[in-house]
């Protein structure tokens, strides 16, 4: 089993929970996504500095050409068509604060521009900053 956190916008969050499917760009992320697996649970990171849930994967990555993902930040089309199916595990109604963990967590902590970390769109994190997310998440 992996972990993986997914950084997103607030449109393709709302894309996220209503379709229960993660995407990731044509040129970026396809071989992080195509190594997700059904029980690897994804960590959602919502643009400015909020976590919106945990999500556990219930398929293997598939393409996809529908457009249901908002690509308007990207400066060019995108449909983010490497995809995976997901359930929800923790969402709690309002994302939550991340200032409160960067402290915390392996891939932030002692790092100023801890920010530049999370440019991609997605990447794997380690179970114990798992378990500091989903802590943080059940409240």
């Amino acid at each position: 089993m992996n972990y993986w956190l997914c950084v997103t916008n607030e449109d393709n969050w709302k894309v996220v929970r209503k379709h229960k499917v993660w995407g990731v760009p044509e040129k970026r992320g396809r071989h992080q996504i195509e190594a997700v697996k059904p029980g690897d649970f994804l960590v959602f990171y919502v643009i400015p500095k909020r976590f919106g849930g945990i999500f556990k994967a219930v398929s293997e990555s598939f393409e996809s050409r529908e457009k249901i993902f908002y690509w308007a930040d990207f400066g060019r089309e995108e449909i983010f068509p490497f995809r995976v199916k997901l359930e929800p595990v923790i969402v709690p109604d309002n994302p939550l604060f991340f200032d409160e963990l960067v402290k915390k967590l392996s891939f932030t902590r002692g790092l100023k521009r801890w920010s530049i970390r999370l440019r991609r769109a997605m990447f794997k994190i380690s179970p114990k900053d798992f378990e500091v997310i989903r802590s943080y998440v059940e409240g």
